[in-house]
């Protein structure tokens, strides 16, 4: 859906450190990254975002612990159309450059045709503006 990635920070899953992922993430030019064993904050970031999805899914899943996987769809989508104050908007907005339309917006949603050129114009004003969002969060 995205692409291939350029790096991937792992664990050390003996998964990802088996001969095939090794061949196959250099034949696709992915570097792979570990982070020290028994140290999971080399991947910091990530860990806070499973510690927050984590959270989430044991308020929806109180009384029905069996029944995780079946949230976790709903759990995503809220995460993901959730304001975050890195961004300065959700991750799905920062993603496409543009809320994300669900029945409860349906009423506002505008009808209009863009152009090309004011698409790309609106992603790099959009990707410029996220990168200054993250410096200002990361200093």
């Amino acid at each position: 859906l995205h692409g291939v990635p350029e790096l991937i920070i792992s664990d050390r899953d003996p998964r990802m450190m088996s001969r095939f992922w090794q061949t196959l993430n250099t034949s696709l030019g992915t570097k792979l990254n570990f982070s020290s064993a028994y140290h999971p904050e080399t991947d910091g970031q990530t860990e806070r975002v499973n510690q927050v999805l984590e959270d989430m899914l044991r308020m929806y899943c109180m009384d029905q612990q069996y029944k995780w996987e079946e949230y976790l769809p709903l759990v995503e989508f809220a995460y993901n159309n959730t304001y975050h104050s890195s961004l300065k908007m959700a991750p799905f907005e920062a993603l496409y450059g543009r809320k994300c339309r669900t029945p409860v917006s349906w009423d506002s949603v505008e009808d209009r045709v863009v152009i090309r050129p004011e698409i790309l114009t609106e992603m790099e004003q959009q990707v410029k503006l996220i990168r200054e969002r993250l410096k200002e969060a990361a200093d």
